[in-house]
């Protein structure tokens, strides 16, 4: 048993001296020469215009966020879709249907709340609260 161990502890021991060795070699021969170009943000080719830091508008991640959830329901779905058949075969169709007409209603019922919050809307208006 302890032959086991030794193994994987040899097979450690050479990754990790695998991985020392390349990045040691990799020091010694690649060229250094800083240079601010070289050190500039670079992005899709652009010059950067401002500081990486700003204000960001959060509701594109409650949109990102939106679709995910959506898209992950709909991968649920698919699989129930698939045996419903076998399932009415087997005498199960109403429930099944039940269960999936819930399902479904409880995704129409998020949708309409976000769309009812206007999360969905790419330019909102603010309300003016006083």
């Amino acid at each position: 048993m302890p032959i086991e161990f030794a193994n994987v502890l040899i097979f450690i021991i050479l990754a990790a001296a695998f991985l020392l060795v390349t990045l040691t070699i990799g020091r010694l021969v690649r060229p250094a020469a800083p240079s601010a170009t070289k050190g500039a943000t670079y992005e899709c080719g652009e010059q950067a215009l401002g500081p990486g830091w700003f204000n960001f508008n959060p509701r594109f991640y409650v949109v990102a966020l939106v679709f995910l959830i959506f898209d992950v329901e709909v991968a649920f779905t698919y699989p129930v879709a698939t045996v419903f058949e076998r399932w009415v075969a087997r005498g199960d169709g109403a429930l099944a249907f039940l269960e999936i007409a819930m399902f479904i209603a409880v995704l129409a019922l998020g949708l309409a709340y976000v769309w009812r919050r206007g999360d969905l809307d790419w330019v909102r208006n603010l309300k003016r609260r006083g």
